[in-house]
């Protein structure tokens, strides 16, 4: 007689090799997305999905494609750009892994950051800046010094 085990102890074991290599080669691309394509446009696209294809012939190595999600307007953009990315994904994992990328056309999750809105400083955080830096005599210098202190202080607010 055939003891039952259950599918929960059965399935880990079947895919295992499988889905190893998929997450792990999503995971490492999502990491260094930024890397890949450079952070202005990683903010406007991101990856979704890998799907393997198995090899066609025997001898021949399995084929991998990454879909990519981006606007239609930064899909366009980033067509052209298709063998730099593909070149770029490849070289992190030092083999021709990423055969071939499909934009989808949707909006990413990534969102620019809405710009900061910064309140002036008060007059007594003026005159004690101005008193720091009142010993600098290179006008330059201290130009940047009092823009770098009204930057500091207005984050203080924050």
């Amino acid at each position: 007689m055939c003891a039952l085990k259950l599918v929960s102890t059965a399935v880990p074991k079947v895919t295992k090799k499988t889905f190893k290599r998929k997450y792990i080669a999503l995971g490492r691309i999502v990491t260094q997305w930024g890397d890949i394509m450079g952070e202005k446009m990683a903010a406007h696209a991101q990856p979704l999905k890998i799907h393997y294809r198995k090899a066609k012939r025997k001898g021949d190595r399995p084929t991998a494609r990454l879909d990519i999600a981006a606007s239609s307007a930064y899909s366009s953009l980033l067509i052209m750009q298709k063998g730099v990315i593909l070149e770029k994904i490849n070289h992190i994992f030092g083999e021709q892994l990423v055969t071939d990328i499909k934009f989808v056309h949707q909006v990413t999750n990534r969102k620019e950051k809405p710009p900061k809105i910064t309140k002036p400083l008060t007059e007594v955080e003026k005159n004690s800046l101005s008193g720091m830096l009142d010993g600098i005599e290179d006008n330059e210098l201290k130009q940047r010094l009092a823009s770098m202190g009204e930057a500091l202080m207005q984050d203080k607010h924050e």
